[in-house]
């Protein structure tokens, strides 16, 4: 929830916070390309951006803001 990822800003655990907030929530793809590598044991592959910032990005287009990620 919510709390606990304040509890982890505040203890400064930023690549765990990433984790959960990418790979971990709604990024089917890369659970199974992570779950992958480790199960070969190779290195593990960049995160794809998450759905919930797709999903940000489209309210922001249906307030008129057109915003371009690169």
């Amino acid at each position: 929830g919510e709390m606990e990822v304040w509890a982890l800003y505040a203890y400064g655990a930023s690549n765990v916070l990433k984790e959960m907030l990418t790979v971990k929530s709604d990024d089917v793809k890369g659970r199974a390309k992570i779950y992958e590598a480790i199960v070969k044991g190779e290195n593990l592959p960049q995160g794809d951006v998450p759905e919930s910032f797709k999903v940000l990005l489209r309210e922001l287009l249906g307030l008129g803001l057109e915003i371009h990620v690169e």
